[in-house]
């Protein structure tokens, strides 16, 4: 055994001990946020191959052990920056309470420890078994709204292409056999990241060149969305067709797996005749024949000092950050009485409406009338956010999927000049079926716009900035959701009314919420 190899197994016995022990200290110090993944895991089909992922890394890393053990480690302060971003990232999703990013930082952070503790070149050797990691993360959601959309639109169409008179308002759907409604499940999300994440392993495993990983990676992606919308069309052409005696219950899903099995199977299959073989691994270049073995383990260890000091930083500003807001009181926010311009208080509310948004630290629902119109207030006021209790939340909807009285429309957005700016407020409009003693359908006209410390924004990922922003200086993540709403009327008689309410009340609600938490 020469002095080079013998160095060689030093190094990596010290660098995969340091290894090793900063991998526990991030899994020590991150672990509210560990154990956040893992409960996702648990309790949600659509990402339960998470407890496939770890294993997998591991037996990719190895099938490369020939390869990088010709390699002498050797850790790089150049990670540092890196490292140092990624924990700044998670403490900036932890103030924020966005789960999404706050767990790719922890997972970034575990990735990183990798050219800092053993180099650049066992990073580049090992960079898609590291990148296979990003597939933990529960991550994806965010994009169902706009798959149901699309599956929407895309039952509609076949089935009006197929002869079936179809009337569509928002994601329901009705046909002469009954109706139908595209709900969370209906999305297609978990089949497609199921797909993509089996897709992106096949495709590492089975080709060599870029171009081909990349395509069969693209119809990973292109396939389940696809393969969604013919189930979804099929689901409802086979319940009409058997007068809705078949697809309408569990045997629902059961079709729905079925066929997505048989259309990733088939998708496997074509895609295997195009494997390429597996070159043999090329001998990497080693480090040069000296033997440094004490300089190099006291710079090793200094080095692991160094970055278990960063590592534990986010932690503590976090845990400052956090105190300090947990030190201010109970927000007081109570119904303002009359406002301006003739509007005055009312225990008639335009509609029996209340937001699905979850667990406010207070909430406030009132009415207000004029000579014409009567507006229905809003107001869900947020602060100390967790992840239980928090502004922006997929959870926090105007109305549920599956609410027996309302359901979503149709949603856009609308600017207003107010003063010499204009603000921007999303809007949407519900449907409400009738009640007893009503005669037709409600019809709910909403706007929406988000206050947060002050500053007014509809769009979520400013308003977690922002938060985030103002947690960072001392200012707390105090926040809140303004919905004002109307009966539609005829001619955009609710729209109006909305109009002239906000103009006129804004500012005092503003303050009003700015004297809630003083």
């Amino acid at each position: 055994m020469t002095q080079a190899t013998t160095n060689s197994k030093h190094a990596w016995h010290t660098a995969l001990a340091v290894y090793v022990v900063l991998l526990a200290c991030v899994l020590g110090l991150y672990f509210d946020t560990a154990h956040a993944i893992v409960t996702i895991w648990i309790r949600s089909d659509t990402f339960t191959h998470g407890f496939l992922v770890p294993p997998i890394v591991v037996w990719l890393v190895w099938r490369k052990r020939q390869t990088i053990a010709q390699i002498v480690p050797q850790p790089s302060l150049l990670a540092c920056p890196l490292i140092a971003g990624a924990a700044f990232a998670w403490l900036l999703g932890d103030l924020a309470a966005v789960n999404a990013l706050r767990q790719l930082a922890f997972v970034s952070l575990i990735i990183l420890l990798v050219p800092a503790v053993m180099g650049w070149t066992v990073a580049r050797s090992l960079a898609f078994p590291m990148a296979f990691l990003f597939f933990a993360v529960p991550f994806g959601e965010f994009a169902m709204p706009q798959l149901m959309e699309w599956t929407a639109d895309f039952t509609v169409l076949a089935l009006r292409l197929t002869g079936i008179p179809v009337f569509r308002e928002g994601l329901q759907f009705v046909i002469p056999s009954g109706n139908w409604s595209v709900v969370e499940a209906c999305s297609g999300v978990r089949y497609l990241i199921a797909s993509l994440t089996v897709g992106t392993l096949f495709a590492y495993l089975n080709y060599q060149s870029t171009s081909r990983r990349v395509l069969f990676i693209g119809l990973s992606l292109l396939v389940p969305v696809v393969a969604n919308w013919m189930r979804a069309y099929l689901i409802v052409l086979l319940g009409h067709l058997s007068g809705n005696k078949l697809a309408t219950g569990v045997d629902h899903l059961v079709y729905g797996w079925v066929f997505f099995g048989v259309v990733i199977m088939l998708m496997f299959m074509l895609g295997a005749r195009w494997s390429e073989p597996t070159p043999k691994p090329a001998t990497p270049a080693t480090s040069p024949d000296r033997d440094s073995r004490s300089v190099s383990l006291a710079f090793t260890f200094a080095t692991a000092i160094a970055f278990a000091v960063l590592l534990a930083m986010p932690v503590i500003a976090r845990d400052a950050i956090h105190g300090s807001n947990h030190a201010l009181a109970r927000p007081q926010l109570t119904a303002p009485g009359n406002l301006g311009s003739g509007w005055t208080s009312t225990a008639l509310q335009p509609a029996n409406w209340q937001p699905a948004f979850q667990n406010p630290s207070v909430q406030i629902q009132a009415a207000y009338a004029n000579a014409e119109q009567v507006v229905g207030l809003y107001l869900g006021y947020y602060n100390r956010q967790s992840d239980d209790s928090k502004l922006v939340s997929s959870e926090n909807v105007l109305v549920k999927s599956k609410d027996p009285q309302w359901a979503l429309v149709s949603r856009g957005n609308h600017t207003l000049e107010l003063g010499d700016k204009p603000l921007l407020f999303r809007t949407a409009e519900l449907s409400g079926t009738p009640l007893a003693g009503q005669a037709q359908e409600s019809r709910l006209v909403v706007w929406q716009i988000y206050w947060v410390n002050g500053t007014l924004t509809a769009n979520d990922a400013l308003a977690k900035a922002y938060a985030a922003g103002y947690s960072l200086i001392g200012r707390g993540d105090d926040s809140a959701v303004i919905l004002v709403y109307a009966l539609k009327g005829e001619a955009g008689q609710g729209e109006r009314a909305i109009e002239d309410f906000v103009r006129t009340n804004l500012p005092d609600i503003q303050r009003l919420l700015e004297t809630a938490n003083p």
